[in-house]
Order: C-alpha cells, then structure tokens, then sequence
C-alpha cells in the first residue's frame, strides 16, 4: 500500500477583514485557510502504527503553506499567525486527524521560518462538517492580540474514507486587538508570557 497522499482536491478560501465595528484597517488583515481532500488509507481498519504515514504527510503540508501565500500573493515575512486541522470521515479515526500535528506543523515552520507552537483543530464529521482551526502568532502562542480562528467547510468532503487535512495563516492579528498583553514586538524581543 502506497502512503503517499491519494488527493481528490484542493480548496483555498481566502477573507480580506476592513473592520469589525471599528475603525476601518489599512491595510486589512487577510486570512486564508488550504485544504486538501485525501483517501484515508486506514478508514475502517485498525493500524498499530501511523508513523511512517505521518512522516509520509511533510511534502503535503510543504505544498499547503506554499498554496496560502500563493493565494494571498505575500512573502513568507508577511504571515503573523498560523494553525493547522483535520476533519476525518465517518469511517476513520480522531488518531488519523492526530496524524496530521507534526507534519502540519513542520511545512509551516519551515516555510515560514517560524518558530512557534503550532495550534490545532481536530475533529470526526460527516459531509460538509465544519473544520475550526485557531490561530496564533507564528514567533509566540502568548501573543493576545493574535489569538483569533478560521473556519474551513467543504460542500463534499470528507465523504466516510476521506480526510481533510488544512493549514492555515493570516497578515496579522485581530483586526480591532485591544486586550494588552505580550505584544508582537516584546516577543520577538525574546520577552516570555503575561497572561
């Protein structure tokens, strides 16, 4: 058996936020969110182990993150924040979603040149189930101002033997941040956490 993803599709979603009661952004924050749609070469089965597809998963994950800036038409530099998730079919298991955390979190590190906690989304559901993926900031998950989520629905996916696995990442922090805390430029001064 082959473990190199069997992909039946892509699908990018991009939002461009002006404002959220506030005061207009110039320039808005863009936030986008890649996924692809594969076979679940174990739905319905038991494997022991799931660590050499896991490893399988890193081209894939490579090619998600160059898709978002594709999309978003930036440099590596202009990405603030990240996340990754997976949605699996019916017919496989929450562990095949967990497959996904370190391969995920490698193509966005390594893409990006970052080197924060990568969050995570992850969850079962049917056709068309939605997918909620948080964001952080990509030097630092103590960032307040960065904490914020996208969401990924596809019409026909995950059909029962399918996953999705998503990535995704943003221009910056929410649009109308004003709760304090470490700040983006505290963190890349190397200050720690202030919850």
């Amino acid at each position: 058996m082959s473990l190199v993803p069997e992909i039946r599709k892509f699908v990018v979603c991009v939002e461009s936020v002006n404002h959220d009661g506030g005061p207009r952004a110039e320039p808005p924050v863009r936030k986008a969110v890649c996924g692809a749609v594969i076979a679940n070469p174990f739905a319905g089965r038991y494997e022991a182990n799931l660590t050499e597809w896991m490893e399988a998963l890193r081209p894939l994950a490579v090619d998600l993150t160059e898709r978002l800036l594709e999309a978003l038409r930036v440099g590596p530099e202009s990405i603030q924040t990240f996340g990754k998730g997976a949605l699996v079919g019916v017919d496989g298991e929450h562990e095949h979603a967990a497959a996904w955390h370190a391969p995920g979190g490698h193509g966005l590190k390594s893409v990006l040149k970052a080197r924060g906690f990568v969050t995570a989304g992850q969850s079962m559901g049917a056709v068309g189930a939605r997918l909620h993926i948080p964001l952080v900031y990509v030097n630092s998950p103590w960032v307040r101002s960065h904490f914020d989520a996208i969401d990924l629905a596809i019409a026909d996916a995950p059909r029962p033997r399918e996953i999705v696995f998503a990535l995704a990442v943003s221009t910056g922090g929410r649009v109308h941040a004003r709760l304090g805390g470490l700040t983006a430029q505290q963190a890349e001064a190397g200050d720690g956490p202030r919850f």
